[in-house]
This record gives C-alpha cells, structure tokens and sequence, in this order.
C-alpha cells in the first residue's frame, strides 16, 4: 500500500485546514464575528476529523482476512 487511500488523505486533509485556521486565528487584522465564524468552522472540522479518525482506527483494529494470513512457504531442495 504505496500510495493512501481515501480515508487518509481526507485525515490529512482536515488536518492541514485546522493548521492553516490556527495560523489564520492569530492574524490581529480579523474582526471579532470573523474570528467566531473561523472558530463555528473549526469546531465542525474537528467533528469531522474526529470521526474520519474513529473509522481508521475501526479499520486498523479488524483482523486480516484467513485467506491473507501469512503462510510458511513449503521447500524443497530440486538436485
């Protein structure tokens, strides 16, 4: 699994928007109701990352799949 699947970039993803509302908090030039909006957004943006973090950890705790479970190959020496 090179590449991410769904449910990580969507993780990701929420995670870099709550980094760059951080970031947009701190700037002293906001107005006080755009200060809450960002605040009511980023509230909802943790709802949302909450949840995407709950069904990773609902995937990672299932068991693998009998038929995917590591094996010991057989040998056999050909002369």
């Amino acid at each position: 699994m090179t590449q991410p699947d769904g449910l990580d970039q969507n993780i990701r993803e929420l995670q870099e928007w709550l980094r760059k509302a951080w970031q947009q908090l701190a700037d002293p030039s906001l107005t006080a109701f755009s200060r809450r909006e960002l605040r009511n957004q980023m509230k909802q943006c943790n709802a949302d990352l909450h949840v995407q973090l709950q069904a990773m950890s609902k995937r990672l705790s299932q068991p693998l799949p009998a038929g995917r479970a590591f094996v010991r190959p057989e040998l056999r020496i050909l002369v």
